[in-house]
């Protein structure tokens, strides 16, 4: 089955997010550790929890997508029912 565009961004920023929050995560604790290691582990996970709403938020595109997807899907079928058992008007 072929991607269309815009699945194939969503697939690409969404590995792309799990990358900056893998190595972000360890940036972030590398930068923040001079300043004593429990300030680095809470601005740490300050960090991971909000780039996982990003993530989310990523993820919540794809799936509405395909949500319109099939609304498309079957608004097309109920149009072709309704125009097949139409009733037909008689003078």
């Amino acid at each position: 089955m072929q991607k269309d565009k815009f699945d194939r961004i969503i697939s690409f920023l969404l590995g792309a997010s799990w990358a900056i929050v893998i190595f972000g995560a360890l940036i972030t604790f590398k930068v923040f550790l001079f300043l004593g290691f429990s300030l680095a582990l809470f601005t740490t996970v300050v960090f991971v929890v909000v780039a996982f709403f990003l993530i989310l938020a990523l993820d919540s595109f794809a799936i509405n997508r395909k949500r319109l997807d099939e609304a498309i899907k079957q608004t097309e079928l109920l149009e072709k029912i309704y125009t097949l058992n139409k009733p037909h008007k008689t003078l």
